[in-house]
């Protein structure tokens, strides 16, 4: 089976995001990279369920993490008996999926997957970690194929030798939009905000983009405005945390102010994932606050004196009217019109695949 993985960067391979073998999991510390490249080796799923809350991965990493988590909860429980295997993976699910609490929904839609594949597995007398990481395999492969639908139409949205600016990093979108562009042969050049406190532009969004052979320029966080006019951006683009139903945007903290100014300088924003059939309307999020303390210094050295406080929220939420269209495998939808793409049954992003 060839995996829809090949020919992407080193960060986007299945096996360098998470993967669950021997009674491990491992997870690369996207923390350090690209500065180092080391991994996180959890022995159980409630260290996996920290390793994903203490931001080891990042982006779309939790997800595959969350699943390998419950391949090792499988492990743990083996030697149970059926009813006590459920059970068990039962409550692993719901621990691994309340790991952050913005992305409840989405990490829920992945934990409930591996237990129904969990449940095949014990009903047909087979190595339920293996079913899972197989489940997972082939639940990856699935979301990265439509992602790869999903890049053709934000592509077709770049012009030549076009100018883009990132949020963030969108993890599997990157790869598949900057594949999409290599075999146009559509010489993008990328501009990345940092992305502070974790500075995911810089370390993790910049990396792929050189993995794979593009130009790209790592900017600070106040910089946009400033690079959108003297640069002349032509796209902003982002993936989400979380796409309501009714067009409000949850993302990485900073998108809405860059969506502001691209706004008011007539560049069109893009955002590119599935609407999440768990979030009808904004009010259903919930905004995480993290450790204050953490915005008080960069990659580990203090940048502000003892006794000065901190603020962080890990997302904002842009209003529909600065989104110019969101992007899905089905096409460019009007974030005033998102209800359709579940109305013409459409499956998501996160399709449980059994």
């Amino acid at each position: 089976m060839e995996r829809a993985d090949k020919d992407l960067a080193f960060i986007l391979r299945y096996e360098n995001v998470a993967w669950y073998e021997n009674g491990k999991v491992r997870i690369l510390d996207r923390r350090i990279y690209p500065t180092r490249v080391e991994f996180v080796e959890c022995t159980n799923h409630v260290e996996v369920t920290q390793a994903i809350t203490d931001m080891v991965t990042q982006s779309a990493g939790p997800y595959t993490a969350a699943a390998m988590g419950m391949a090792l909860a499988a492990y743990e429980c083996r030697s149970k008996g059926e009813l006590e295997q459920k059970a068990y993976l039962r409550k692993a699910a719901y621990t691994i999926s309340h790991a952050r609490p913005t992305t409840v929904d989405r990490m829920t839609l992945i934990t409930s997957g591996c237990y129904q594949a969990a449940q095949k597995a014990l009903s047909e007398g087979r190595d339920v970690s293996e079913a899972i990481v197989v489940h997972t395999v082939n639940t990856n492969n699935a979301r990265y194929e439509k992602i790869a639908g999903i890049a053709k139409y934000l592509v077709d949205m770049f012009p030549q030798n076009g100018r883009i600016m990132t949020q963030c990093f969108g993890e599997t979108i990157v790869g598949q939009m900057l594949k999409e562009a290599r075999n146009r042969h559509n010489d993008l050049k990328i501009f990345c905000a940092e992305t502070r406190p974790y500075f995911q532009g810089a370390r993790l969004t910049a990396s792929v983009a050189k993995d794979m052979g593009f130009d790209v320029t790592v900017i600070t966080d106040n910089m946009p405005a400033f690079v959108m006019q003297k640069e002349k951006i032509d796209v902003f683009t982002s993936a989400a945390d979380v796409i309501c139903q009714d067009g409000y945007i949850v993302n990485k903290i900073g998108t809405f102010q860059i969506a502001i100014i691209a706004k008011y300088m007539g560049i069109p924003y893009f955002v590119t994932g599935a609407p999440d059939i768990g979030h009808p309307t904004v009010d259903t999020v919930k905004i995480e606050m993290r450790d204050p303390e953490f915005v008080l210094q960069a990659m580990g050295v203090r940048t502000a004196m003892a006794g000065v406080k901190g603020y962080y929220p890990s997302f904002d939420i842009t209003p529909p009217h600065l989104v110019s269209g969101v992007v899905t495998e089905k096409g460019i939808l009007s974030p005033y019109d998102l209800s359709r793409y579940y109305a013409e049954g459409n499956k998501g992003e996160f399709e449980i695949v059994v």
